[in-house]
């Protein structure tokens, strides 16, 4: 099982961007699937969460201005980011739960990071 994720780039303030997250490989189930970033110098956070019945959660710094959504048919997780600004800055991280047989346990992934450098 792999996650791929791409949309980072760079983007003036106040713009807008969209990262995707795919996961491809023997798949049976995905859980929930999540967004962190880690900026320089500092921790990785959790950015928003969405459950495998599209149930949401966002980091108090992102609510209003980040939606996360997904595409089961596609095993794809999205965040949509808009009116970014200079300290959304960051590497973006998608991560989900994933059953790749119906006998095993859920395992976390986690895909390589998408830079999103935001201008000031």
């Amino acid at each position: 099982v792999q996650l791929q994720a791409s949309g980072g780039g760079l983007v003036q303030a106040g713009g807008s961007l969209r990262l995707s997250c795919a996961a491809s490989g023997r798949i049976f189930s995905i859980g929930a699937m999540r967004w962190y970033r880690q900026a320089p110098g500092k921790q990785r956070e959790l950015v928003a969460s969405i459950t495998s019945s599209s149930t949401t959660d966002y980091a108090d710094s992102v609510k209003g201005q980040f939606t996360i959504s997904r595409d089961n048919a596609k095993n794809t997780v999205y965040l949509q980011m808009n009116s970014l600004k200079p300290e959304d800055t960051a590497s973006y991280y998608c991560n989900a739960l994933i059953q790749d047989y119906i006998t095993r346990p859920f395992r976390d992934y986690w895909g390589k990071g998408t830079l999103v450098t935001v201008s000031s």
